[in-house]
């Protein structure tokens, strides 16, 4: 069983930066890959940012390529999400997710979630 609560999240202007954080709880947390997503008012949940369980592999929804950087610290059970150059369309919340093996682009695949933390990006 894995555990995560997001945090992080907030009310920051566009150009602005913000690193999420995922927290988890569990032994086996370096086993999972984490994929981060975001589900806007009205749209589907989608994709962001994944990343492998050494770290060694990460991969980036082309919308957020270049701004957004995923990396895991295993030691702290933490996986964190940058996000550089926030622009109004990144509004929305941001949920982690955790499954054994790769990470995965359809969130299906995930079989544990946190709560979600909000970012709001004002133009």
């Amino acid at each position: 069983q894995v555990q995560l609560v997001e945090s992080g999240g907030g009310l920051v202007q566009a150009g602005d930066s913000l690193r999420l954080s995922c927290a988890a709880s569990g032994r086996t947390f370096s086993s999972y890959a984490v994929g981060w997503f975001r589900q806007a008012p009205g749209k589907e949940r989608e994709f962001v940012a994944g990343i492998s369980w050494d770290g060694g592999s990460t991969y980036y929804a082309d919308s957020v390529k270049g701004r957004f950087t995923i990396s895991r610290d295993n030691a702290k059970k933490t996986v964190y999400l940058q996000m550089n150059s926030l622009k109004p369309e990144d509004t929305a919340i941001y949920y982690c997710a955790a499954r054994f093996g790769a990470p995965a682009q359809r969130s299906a695949e995930y079989d544990y979630w946190g709560q979600g933390t909000q970012v709001t990006v004002s133009s």
